[in-house]
């Protein structure tokens, strides 16, 4: 029996896509949405806020 290797939950690195500033940026508002719709002081609502925060700064650093 010869070996197989799936592909579920691979990650194609960042860096290997062209338009990597506008899906950042794209990911950057979706999670600012998420948080402004959630109530205020919810973990989740600061989850968001968060990964937001990450977002901006690779953002940043890449402009």
């Amino acid at each position: 029996m010869e070996k197989q290797y799936c592909k579920v939950g691979t990650v194609k690195p960042i860096a290997a896509n062209a338009d990597i500033i506008t899906l950042l940026e794209y990911q950057y508002e979706n999670f600012i949405d998420k948080a402004s719709n959630m109530q205020s002081n919810t973990h989740l609502g600061e989850f968001f806020e968060q990964k937001a925060q990450k977002i901006k700064k690779i953002l940043e650093n890449l402009v």
